[in-house]
């Protein structure tokens, strides 16, 4: 894991989207790459967060296993996420005649996400400052840049493209956030609690 792209990585999609999005086009990283060295580094960090905060500010009566638990529902949600808007992103593309390349989907939906992964390491670990995902609303733009450097999208097909995956993340954020969040809460007071 190299921690140096990682840090330079953020620092370049958050502050100067377009010079990354170059960078991202140019170097044309495979996707075991972007997903060992970006996606699951930061996938840790907010597992990590997820049972630092349920551990130590949440639950205070429940026992370690549920702080666990919790931190590895946020691992799963996240994972499922990305790569389940990945497939329909890919699909969205193929339908509006932009081709349909797993590899490019990917590295768009992770980097676009950055903002949002940012925000639930900090939303995790201090849950009184869950308004700090409404700052993650810049990954549109930053999503945007990226589609316009990645898929050169003619004018017309760029917003139906954006709402489509907006809405496609946010349906399977709310519907996979409530299936996780039963089965560990069933899982958790059947067997530990």
């Amino acid at each position: 894991m190299n921690l140096k792209f990682l840090y330079h990585r953020i620092k370049h999609i958050i502050l100067n989207p377009s010079k990354a999005w170059e960078a991202v086009y140019e170097e044309n990283r495979p996707i075991k790459d972007v997903r060992n060295s970006y996606l699951f580094p930061i996938l840790v960090l907010i597992a990590v967060s997820a049972f630092l905060g349920s551990y130590i500010y949440t639950n205070a009566t429940l026992s370690l296993v549920y702080s666990i638990l919790v931190a590895l529902k946020y691992l799963i949600l996240i994972l499922l996420v990305v790569y389940l808007t990945t497939v329909l992103f890919s699909e969205i593309t193929r339908a509006l005649d932009l081709g349909k390349d797993f590899t490019v989907s990917f590295k768009i939906i992770v980097y676009s996400s950055t903002p949002f992964l940012i925000c639930q390491m900090i939303s995790h670990l201090f849950e009184s400052l869950i308004f700090v995902n409404v700052l993650s609303l810049y990954g549109l733009y930053i999503f945007w840049i990226g589609t316009e450097k990645m898929l050169n999208p003619p004018d017309y097909k760029k917003m139906p493209m954006v709402v489509a995956t907006f809405f496609v993340i946010v349906a399977l954020l709310i519907g996979g956030g409530l299936l996780l969040s039963s089965i560990i809460d069933r899982l958790f007071f059947t067997f530990f609690a």
